[in-house]
């Protein structure tokens, strides 16, 4: 599990194709990987990818083809969002993020509102109902709080620290995006479709 607070903005050095989808080598920047072990699980712009090889400031990850098919991002060498996986005594300063991405959306507008920056992405319509206002998303691994709905359209409010640490500065209208929903509003279904 990840809180969806980014620790480090790494790069994608290498994406080597492989026959069941793709082996990455990942500067890591300015995230420790002293405490990281071969198996252990880094969101790498929202997915959960497991470490399978370690060399200095970088790490190898395997992304299947499954993986590539629902993600963006992924497939090309450039900068990523990073977070390792919590532990039991994490603060947990964002929400609950399962590195599982549900889907890919579209920025769709982008607006300067004083310093902050007011990103509309549409999400697929199958997600949409999981989308809130005041509820939470993440997008590429940011935990997000959603200021407004409309239809398959959600907005979001980046304030000055999000736009300094996370790779989403460089979002452009057209943009595909990862997307998170709140694993809540999910089992929150489930139960009320069980009634």
């Amino acid at each position: 599990m990840f809180s969806g607070i980014v620790a480090a903005t790494g790069r994608i050095r290498k994406a080597e194709r492989r026959q069941d989808g793709l082996r990455l080598t990942v500067a890591a920047g300015t995230l420790p990987l002293r405490d990281v072990a071969i198996g252990d699980s880094i969101a790498v712009n929202g997915v959960c990818l497991t470490v399978v090889a370690r060399a200095g400031k970088t790490f190898g990850a395997d992304v299947s083809r499954e993986t590539l098919r629902c993600t963006a991002g992924l497939d090309e060498p450039g900068e990523i969002n990073l977070e390792k996986a919590m532990r039991m005594s994490d603060r947990l300063g964002g929400h609950l993020v399962s590195g599982h991405v549900d889907g890919v959306g579209k920025v769709t507008h982008l607006e300067r509102a004083g310093e902050n920056r007011l990103l509309r992405v549409r999400a697929p319509r199958a997600l949409a109902r999981y989308i809130a206002r005041k509820g939470s998303i993440a997008v590429h691994g940011v935990s997000l709080t959603v200021n407004a709905v409309r239809g398959a359209e959600f907005e979001v409010n980046l304030i000055p620290h999000t736009l300094a640490v996370t790779t989403l500065k460089h979002l452009r209208t057209g943009d595909r995006v990862n997307l998170e929903v709140d694993p809540l509003a999910r089992y929150a279904e489930r139960l009320l479709r069980r009634k």
